[in-house]
């Protein structure tokens, strides 16, 4: 799938790894991180954002290396947390850019055109700077109560941040489960991210036949 069409197609999912690998623990979260990865491109999740923040660059790019492997000539994009440069030297598909990561203009003044580039927001102001820098997409959060984030947005908030960003891509994250992941699409989200929910195998699949069965309006049931 071409980066244009990834991110024009209807919810967009974005599984995020949940950084408890260490150096201590590493060879068993790797291999639970891959077998992960590959049951969410078998569920044709859209894209997966390595984000091992406790680990050496070294271990990381170990990581990611794999897991380009795993999600070559698939509709499964690869991207890393913060490190461009781990991203490209593994051929991984992009990058995302958090608080206190280089600009996306600096990242598109240096990485090919067709480099992924992502930007955490939390707020309008944030979220319209990495378009105007030229983000592919944003993901706005915490959308709904998440530990350590701090007070959410809630549902209003996000369907103001999409209206005013359209046809931007914006991208809900936090607290987002089975429960609720219908009432961000419903607000005008391009897809949703999360930690907890998605790194569980059984959730990937539960998510995939959903989106097989779905046709039209229906988003309120539970999956």
């Amino acid at each position: 799938m071409r980066t244009e069409q990834l991110f024009n197609s209807n919810s967009l999912i974005y599984l995020i790894t949940d950084g408890e690998t260490t150096e201590r623990n590493f060879t068993a979260k790797k291999s639970k991180i891959l077998n992960l990865i590959t049951t969410a491109v078998e569920a044709k999740i859209s894209l997966i954002q390595i984000r091992e923040k406790r680990l050496a660059a070294r271990l990381v790019y170990e990581i990611v290396l794999e897991a380009a492997n795993l999600t070559r000539r698939t509709d499964t994009k690869i991207l890393v947390n913060d490190r461009a440069d781990i991203a490209q030297a593994a051929n991984a598909d992009g990058v995302h850019l958090t608080r206190t990561s280089l600009s996306a203009a600096t990242i598109r003044r240096s990485f090919p055109r067709d480099f992924i580039v992502g930007v955490s927001a939390h707020t309008i102001e944030k979220a319209e700077i990495a378009k105007r820098d030229g983000a592919n997409f944003v993901t706005f959060s915490p959308i709904f109560s998440s530990p350590g984030k701090g007070d959410s947005q809630g549902v209003e908030k996000l369907k103001e941040v999409c209206e005013h960003l359209r046809p931007f891509p914006v991208i809900a994250l936090g607290g987002i489960n089975e429960t609720n992941f219908a009432k961000v699409l419903e607000a005008g989200a391009g897809g949703f991210a999360a930690i907890r929910f998605l790194n569980k195998e059984k959730n990937l699949k539960k998510l995939a036949a959903y989106f097989a069965d779905k046709c039209g309006p229906g988003y309120e049931r539970e999956i």
